[in-house]
């Protein structure tokens, strides 16, 4: 299994802009590894000037252009960032890959997610080495199948081995998991300091603290800034 990266949200008080050396201070306060611009958020098109905020960078961080336009960017002034449409367009994706998969895995029976495995091996790594952890994890008919989509060059989505707890939680859960987290990321470092993150990698904790970063995030003044980093996490 590959090394996971994390999404952090750093946000900012609407008198402090952030930049990435800032956001990079920010989390590094709270022991996280250095992260770089993530381009998470979709840009707000207001309706009487979105003609000219098309074009413009102004209040955005790590912008991302098409065609000259700007289309997405790492974060910057709340009230230019379309999380509406970042969150819809997190939905479409999680419903048709959820409903990809109950298709590629019909007929296979329920397995035993990987954090199940991992806990097995850290609880007795010398009977249960890595290598072995990942072998018993991947001969699991329901694995196997999403591991054989994945192979074929024209597959319409990746299926994530690592989130078939997400997935075997049903089409409603895996959708809320990704709409919300293309909003608040994996973790989100407040204006006042504080660090929401999961207490751990289950889907219930990973709920409790979508909910509890969205509602942070809701309340947010328009003009308070955000920035997305995209961090690796340390071994």
């Amino acid at each position: 299994m590959s090394t996971p990266a994390h999404t952090v949200i750093v946000c900012a008080p609407t008198d402090q802009p952030l930049d990435w050396f800032t956001a990079s201070q920010l989390i590094n306060d709270h022991q996280l590894p250095p992260g770089t611009p993530y381009p998470l958020y979709p840009v707000r098109r207001r309706r009487i000037i979105g003609w000219f905020s098309r074009w413009s960078d102004r209040h955005l961080t790590g912008p991302v252009r098409r065609f000259g336009a700007v289309t997405r960017c790492a974060g910057g002034r709340k009230s230019r960032l379309d999380l509406t449409g970042a969150a819809h367009t997190a939905h479409r994706a999680a419903v048709h890959r959820w409903r990809l998969w109950q298709q590629i895995v019909r007929d296979t029976p329920a397995a035993r997610p990987w954090s199940q495995f991992v806990a097995d091996h850290l609880a007795h790594p010398a009977k249960m080495p890595l290598v072995e952890t990942v072998r018993r994890f991947e001969a699991q008919p329901r694995v196997l199948a999403m591991l054989a989509y994945n192979a074929h060059p024209a597959r319409l989505a990746t299926l994530d081995p690592a989130e078939l707890d997400a997935y075997q939680a049903g089409e409603a859960t895996y959708a809320v998991l990704h709409w919300q987290r293309a909003i608040t990321g994996d973790m989100v470092v407040t204006a006042d300091g504080r660090l929401l993150r999961p207490a751990s990698p289950s889907v219930a904790d990973r709920l409790r603290y979508l909910s509890q970063a969205l509602a942070y995030l809701h309340h947010l003044p328009s003009g308070g800034h955000l920035l997305a980093l995209r961090v690796t996490a340390r071994s």
